[in-house]
């Protein structure tokens, strides 16, 4: 994360891994925070910067989905990020990520110029020793975080 200058990040709200802290964190270290936005004209995620003052006063919009979103009127492309961190409901050892079934993730990725790196943040238990299907429009992970290790995948 050191190299890293552009953080994708989001606000925990279905049970996924808790980001309040890596938020924090990445404050701390002086990273640019970026939260995602649904854009309602094509189902893809923009990615709004949040400054900690935003972020600790909790300038957030109720999304119909049951999320939390940043208000804000522009959002960047995800190709504005370095490193774009990813919930999750499971991943297996080839990178091959299950979200919630919206395809928010994917279809924002599938269309990028330029792919940020993408880290899961997952409890180990999320780490599945089966292979999950993996369709042509699944974007994969590049890394995965568990409270006990790091995996790296190949694109």
């Amino acid at each position: 994360m050191t190299r890293h200058q552009k953080i994708g990040l989001y606000l925990h709200a279905f049970g996924e891994v808790h980001t309040q802290l890596l938020i924090e964190e990445c404050y701390k270290l002086k990273k640019q925070v970026y939260l995602p936005m649904i854009c309602n004209m094509n189902n893809k995620l923009v990615w709004v910067k949040v400054s900690r003052h935003q972020y600790r006063n909790k300038r957030f919009s109720h999304h119909p989905l049951g999320m939390k979103e940043p208000m804000a009127s522009r959002g960047y492309s995800v190709s504005h990020l370095d490193l774009l961190v990813m919930p999750l409901v499971a991943c297996d050892h080839h990178g091959t990520r299950m979200g919630m079934g919206g395809g928010f993730y994917d279809r924002t990725l599938a269309t990028a110029p330029h792919q940020p790196f993408r880290l899961g943040l997952a409890q180990t238990f999320q780490l599945l020793d089966q292979t999950l299907p993996r369709q042509a429009w699944d974007q994969p992970l590049d890394a995965l975080l568990t409270p006990h290790n790091i995996y790296r995948f190949k694109r």
